[in-house]
């Protein structure tokens, strides 16, 4: 099966103590941030849920890998409360893959943007993190 815009994956979360920006940055010591949906965490939502929409297209051997994360963090998500993301295919261009993201809580929309992937081959893109690690000095 060929991967074709159009495709539209949504995935939903209760947004735990966890995710927060205020766990998130317990031990940083840079200060006290808010128990709500953490930024990073949210765009690992929406990583997420743009993979999962293609896995089922992906041949054997094949994987997807995140490029580009362009999005707006709208508004503030509290612990306890659902979120519900959603990924849809814009454009397919050979092994690059544009999404459009959004997310939104039980009261508003919360986020929106554009998420880029490329489909990689697992073993060759393995071999190349292995190369990479060779290369630190001990």
């Amino acid at each position: 099966m060929a991967i074709e815009s159009g495709l539209i994956h949504e995935m939903t979360i209760v947004v735990e103590e966890k995710h927060t920006a205020a766990a998130i940055t317990e031990d940083s010591g840079i200060g006290q941030l808010a128990p709500v949906l953490s930024t990073p965490y949210l765009v690992n939502l929406m990583e997420t849920t743009a993979h999962a929409a293609v896995m089922p297209f992906l041949e054997s051997g094949q994987s997807g890998v995140g490029a580009m994360v362009h999005i707006r963090h709208m508004a503030a998500t509290p612990a306890g409360m659902q979120v519900r993301i959603r990924a849809e295919l814009l454009e397919v261009q050979g092994r690059k893959l544009l999404f459009k993201v959004e997310a939104w809580d039980e009261v508003e929309k919360i986020a929106e943007g554009e998420h880029e992937r490329f489909i990689i081959n697992w073993e060759r893109f393995m071999e190349s993190v292995e190369k990479k690690q060779g290369k630190i000095k001990k």
